[in-house]
């Protein structure tokens, strides 16, 4: 009843949106551009819904980016995204990378779960989303769908996807173009491409990026030593196939995102009370500043009483991706068959911050997929039928010291998924403005996972033992230099008199299938030429995973459903868009991944099922092109977000957690605490955001200024699972400008352009474990020049 009544709310808005809409001539169809800068608001071509259609007649919630306005603002990876839609927050975590859409997401980035957000490039999907951190050249758009998407994608996702697609090679042209940029933090960046026609029914495009900054923090970390290389070939083999081959490659290197240390804290489970003492040290500094240093090993090792903390290694990264596809299309006279067979490998290495200490990985993941659509008509349906399959396999190696005194090996890992899924969409055209769409999709997941943790630990035996050597953060046991036990074997002397090292395995082997049935049901009306209702309803499913916990091995799947009311529409003679949508998600067997230490009092990171959450809200944007040279937006989210049951344990060992979540002792195991953080409003998920910009052009003869400006706000927001006080934002405002010159023909420009201006180092992510606290935060100001020509 309650959704009803909060869904049926926004009537009156939408009818007030309705008595505005232009009765004349509709907007110009996508195959038949039009001239935008005289007749009004440019239109923007998605294929959100698997066709080809402007996003004011998508009848979904979609946010889109274009390829020029990511040049403009400098959006050259993916954590800057966030500022170009309000719904979205993507988070960089170490080498990784983590999305939320309205504060549904999930921070383990690790090859044993699947990602809440699923991230599709050129058509494909991609299993990792660290693999998608240097696509973002040479675009065409970037659409964001907001909601579960349980009908036309091939892998699950809850909270929703990210389209990143490229521009592709345009027949019976020689053309391209070539930009660079130089800023502060000695940044480089250099995009170009250049398109060669084949024939008169062939095209072959090559693209390319390079980018060197140093780094944002004062250690040298949080740099950017990247480039990326993409190749495709495109020809109308006859008048009904057209085929495209698509190669990329990219590489990531240098020292890779840093993190800062924030505060240590104590707690005590008898006064329920927390001593936090900050350290003092700039969140600009980094681990590796000589303030951190020095206060890093000056930490006690307890085990090993008068030793201090080994300095903390220095940071790299060195990881490449490549990958390939087909897209074939053939019109069949009946309708178009679409078939996208694509591989693609990552190779990951490198040492990087695991919340506040070191771990060291290597890390290979092979994927291939086929995707196969057929889209047809009969009579007054559209249809859509599909299959997809999917196979991935990752190996990798780690170590990480979350203790100074051990050193714990993860590996050999393997995990293997196997996915397929039929689908089906079909649209009933009841009368030229009334459609009735219905959708389902059934998913079979079957995965498997193999493990072995091998666990050192150096014990003193003496009084003191200040000479000991800690065991150096390596790959394998090999790499240690000094004589472990054998498995199942007693102690042995460690490196140094007075200490033995002891040995634990533990090794972890798991099948699973998951299996689920999603689906969609929506009503869409054209109120007037310009002007769209549509309601929909729509469920997602993610599927569960493992962990090598023990007691936490394997997790369930998390499901969603989603309601949503919304409108679209262009008034004053296409001058003017408002846009609305009302939405509400339930969300269910959430998935939560954060640190803590297992029923072996082993620390890791492992995901847990903890409850349920409600998130409900409204986004309104507009655009108003106050003449031809004058456009102004601005977009409008409110989010009220609540977990309705959000209940995890944690192991007494650690110590009475730093929560502002209720904590009691498990009724079942008193070793561990129950940690009820019911009532709490959902992580990266800021109650209001709000984006303006505006764009003024000044002709000057033959050539022009435009001057842009943007900001963005958002209230505050808690940025990890543990609701920490010391996790919490505050409403910030990002804001932005540049000014460019160059002809009206646009056939080169130069730009001047600020980024930051408040200069905020805001938190993005916080990590508290073992009475230490550190944060991930947002690059500061920034500001340069750039250069483009076009051919």
């Amino acid at each position: 009843m309650k959704k009803a009544i909060f869904l049926a709310g926004t009537a009156i808005l939408f009818t007030s949106n309705i008595a505005f809409a232009q009765t004349g001539p509709s907007e110009a169809p996508a195959s038949t551009p039009a001239d935008q800068s005289t007749t009004g608001l440019e239109d923007i071509i998605v294929t959100a819904q698997r066709k080809v259609e402007t996003a004011q007649k998508a009848a979904l919630p979609v946010s889109v980016v274009s390829g020029s306005d990511l040049s403009d603002s400098g959006i050259t990876a993916s954590n800057r995204l966030s500022q170009a839609v309000p719904a979205l927050t993507l988070v960089r975590i170490g080498a990784q990378s983590a999305a939320f859409i309205r504060g549904v997401g999930n921070f383990s980035v690790t090859s044993q779960s699947d990602p809440a957000v699923a991230f599709n490039y050129d058509g494909v999907y991609i299993g990792r989303n660290t693999a998608t951190i240097t696509s973002y050249f040479d675009l065409d758009r970037i659409e964001v769908l907001k909601g579960p998407q349980g009908t036309l994608y091939g892998r699950n996702a809850t909270a929703g996807a990210i389209n990143i697609i490229p521009v592709q090679p345009k027949y019976g042209e020689f053309s391209g173009f070539g930009s660079a940029s130089y800023g502060n933090y000695d940044a480089v960046v250099l995009e170009g491409a250049v398109n060669a026609p084949l024939g008169e029914n062939g095209a072959l495009r090559v693209s390319g990026t390079y980018i060197n900054r140093d780094g944002y923090l004062k250690d040298g970390t949080s740099d950017d030593k990247s480039h990326g290389l993409r190749v495709q070939l495109k020809s109308d083999l006859t008048p009904s196939l057209t085929v495209r081959a698509a190669f990329d490659y990219s590489h990531i290197g240098g020292m890779g995102y840093g993190t800062s240390y924030l505060n240590t804290y104590t707690c005590s489970a008898v006064t329920t009370a927390c001593t936090v003492t900050p350290l003092g040290i700039p969140v600009s500094d980094g681990v590796l500043s000589p303030r951190s240093q020095a206060f890093w090993q000056s930490r006690p090792v307890l085990t090993v009483p008068g030793r201090k903390y080994n300095p903390f290694p220095d940071l790299f990264q060195q990881s490449n991706f490549y990958g390939g596809s087909v897209n074939i299309e053939y019109d069949t006279g009946a309708g178009v068959l679409t078939i996208i067979p694509a591989a693609r490998f990552d190779e990951m290495k490198g040492l990087a911050v695991c919340g506040a200490f070191p771990c060291i990985s290597s890390e290979k993941h092979d994927q291939y997929s086929v995707e196969t659509r057929f889209a047809g008509k009969i009579s007054l349906f559209d249809y859509t039928l599909g299959f997809f399959y999917f196979d991935e396999e990752s190996r990798g190696q780690t170590q990480a010291q979350a203790l100074p005194f051990s050193a714990s090996f993860q590996g050999p890992l393997n995990v293997a998924t196997k996915s397929y899924a039929p689908f089906v969409r079909l649209t009933a055209n009841l009368t030229p403005r009334l459609r009735i769409v219905g959708g389902a999709r059934y998913t079979h997941d079957r995965k498997k996972f193999d493990a072995t943790v091998t666990g050192f630990t150096e014990i003193c035996v003496l009084p003191s033992c200040p000479n000991a050597i800690l065991p150096p953060l390596v790959l394998y046991p090999s790499q240690l230099g000094f004589n472990v036990p054998a498995p199942g074997g007693p102690p042995v002397p460690g490196p140094t008199p007075g200490t033995i090292i002891s040995r634990s395995d533990v090794s972890f082997s798991q099948r699973k299938t998951f299996e689920k049935v999603t689906w969609r049901g929506a009503v869409e009306y054209d109120v007037a030429p310009a002007s769209m209702l549509y309601a929909s309803v729509e469920t997602g499913f993610r599927s569960g995973g493992f962990s090598t916990s023990v007691g936490y091995e394997t997790y369930q799947p998390e499901y969603i459903t989603a309601y949503t009311i919304g409108s679209k529409n262009r008034f004053f003679n296409n001058r003017v868009q408002l846009n609305a949508e009302l939405f509400w998600w339930d969300y269910s067997n959430q998935q939560v991944a954060k640190a803590g230490v297992d029923l072996l009092n082993r620390p890791g990171n492992f995901t847990q099922n903890i409850g349920k959450s409600r998130i409900r809200g409204l986004e309104v944007d507009g655009r108003f092109l106050v003449t031809t040279t004058t456009e102004i937006s601005a977009d409008v989210q409110y989010l009220d977000s609540k977990f309705t049951s959000f209940v995890y344990q944690a192991a007494k060992s650690l110590g009475y957690p730093r929560t502002l979540c209720g904590v009691s002792t498990n009724a079942s195991n008193a070793t561990l605490y129950d940690i009820n953080c019911s009532g709490k409003p959902a992580y990266n998920a800021p109650k209001w955001t709000v984006n303006f910009s505006a764009q003024q052009t000044v002709p000057l003869g033959d050539y022009k200024i435009v001057f842009g400006a943007n900001t963005q706000y958002r209230s505050g927001r808690f940025v990890n699972a543990e609701f920490g006080p010391e996790q919490y934002q505050s409403s910030s405002w990002t804001s932005n400008a540049q000014v460019t010159f160059g002809p009206e023909d646009n056939m080169w420009s130069l730009q001047a352009f600020v980024r930051n201006i408040e200069n905020d180092r805001l938190l993005v992510s916080a990590t508290q474990f073992n009475g230490l606290q550190a944060a991930y935060t947002s690059p500061p100001r920034t500001y340069g020049v750039r250069g483009l020509f076009k051919f």
